[in-house]
């Protein structure tokens, strides 16, 4: 739905533990962050009910969709393309793509929750942007463990119930857009995601994420331009070596001059040494 590194210490203690900056996190402040997260995006189904119906699918296929699929930007992404009269295997196509980065996700929180084999795939219906990004600001395993399935639970119960409701009241709800359920999705991720641009890598990988996608999304078809986004992490990482090489150039070039400065004075020293000597 709704794109941190974790942090790299992630403790196994049971009880409240201080955070990476000193701050105490108790179990019911985890508990209470993630319903926030998942009651504030579930509520967002109701405009993916709406939309889903008005683009001509039954009411089950938009509850089969959003409990079988369960990932916001896809499942819009997939009737958007309906809905414009596009072809439905390339609309498949295209929601498919845009859902590949929760496999992403996964390889992360696959190491941080260290879940039991047996539970791993039902736990893997849950990766998606809002229980990645809870899981991902937890300090300890326990934590990260809480967050993520208070999160997807929430989070999958409501966006489920919403759906049915704006599919079975798309005429009585009316434009999605007049009440915003459309933006809650985003606008919840944004609010997560910000605190935790600390450097000015992260800062300038967001930054040209957001020009990325929202420069081409007038002149690509829905849900490209968020996978054309994905490419500013690694641009604004090459740029930052290149600039990091250059650096290191210069230094060394620095050290080598220093060396040889240092060379010629002493060989001078010994030659001036050697003339009173005669």
């Amino acid at each position: 739905m709704a794109e941190q590194t974790a942090h790299p210490e992630i403790s196994t203690t049971a009880a409240p533990v201080s955070g990476p900056q000193g701050v105490t996190k108790p179990d019911s402040a985890v508990v209470r962050d993630a319903l926030g997260v998942g009651i504030a995006v579930g509520l967002s189904g109701f405009a993916f009910g709406v939309t889903s119906a008005g683009s001509g699918l039954t009411l089950l296929q938009t509850c089969a969709l959003s409990l079988l699929v369960f990932t916001g930007a896809s499942q819009f992404a997939l009737v958007g393309a309906i809905a414009a009269g596009g072809n439905p295997f390339a609309a498949a196509a295209g929601a498919f793509f845009l859902g590949v980065r929760n496999a992403f996700y996964g390889l992360r929180l696959s190491q941080l929750l260290a879940l039991p084999r047996f539970v791993r795939p039902l736990a893997a219906h849950w990766v998606i942007d809002e229980t990645t990004a809870v899981a991902l600001a937890q300090p300890t395993r326990r934590s990260v463990r809480i967050g993520f399935t208070v999160t997807g639970l929430t989070l999958y119960v409501l966006w489920n119930l919403t759906t049915l409701l704006g599919a079975l009241g798309a005429e009585a709800i009316g434009d999605t857009d007049a009440w915003g359920l459309d933006a809650a999705g985003p606008a919840v991720f944004l609010a997560l995601l910000a605190p935790m641009l600390r450097t000015a890598t992260e800062r300038a990988v967001a930054g040209l994420a957001v020009v990325l996608g929202l420069g081409l999304l007038p002149v690509l078809p829905a849900g490209v331009p968020v996978l054309v986004a994905a490419l500013a992490a690694p641009a604004v990482l090459w740029l930052k070596g290149r600039a990091s090489g250059r650096a290191a150039r210069a230094a060394d070039r620095s050290d080598r001059g220093d060396d040889e400065g240092e060379t010629n004075g002493a060989a001078r020293t010994t030659a001036r040494g050697k003339g009173e000597d005669r």
